[in-house]
């Protein structure tokens, strides 16, 4: 009985575990807690960019994210995508439809958003698993 009660608390300790990586005293942009990793809202390295390029770039930040906390763009499970205007749905759409691998398509919603800085076109938030 006393292994079991060790035992339990050992596996409790494990899922309470939180390790948070590249923290502000804002925010972390990586947080990981029992093997599922969220990524802090990304947007485009080059705000002045247009939709294409800021999606591109938008991207490359999340798999560099990725990489960083042992996933990568496979094992995403979910995407919210920011738009600041419905009308770079379809542009936006032409570069995750290129970038998402075939059999690894995430649950994903997109609305339209007021952004934290007017340039901002587009911002993801992620959610995976570790490899």
């Amino acid at each position: 009985m006393i292994e079991y009660l060790i035992l339990a608390f050992q596996l409790k300790q494990k899922k309470m575990s939180i390790n948070r990586i590249d923290t502000t005293p804002r925010m972390s942009r990586i947080v990981e807690h029992n093997g599922t990793i969220y990524l802090c809202g990304q947007t485009a390295k080059d705000p002045t960019k247009n939709i294409t390029e800021q999606t591109i770039t938008t991207l490359e930040k999340v798999e560099e994210l990725l990489e960083k906390a042992d996933s990568d763009k496979k094992n995403i499970l979910s995407v919210t995508i920011y738009v600041r205007d419905m009308k770079d749905f379809s542009a936006m759409n032409e570069v995750w439809d290129a970038w998402v691998e075939e059999g690894h398509q995430p649950a994903r919603a997109c609305v339209e958003a007021r952004m934290a800085r007017p340039e901002l076109l587009v911002e993801m938030s992620v959610v995976a698993i570790k490899k």
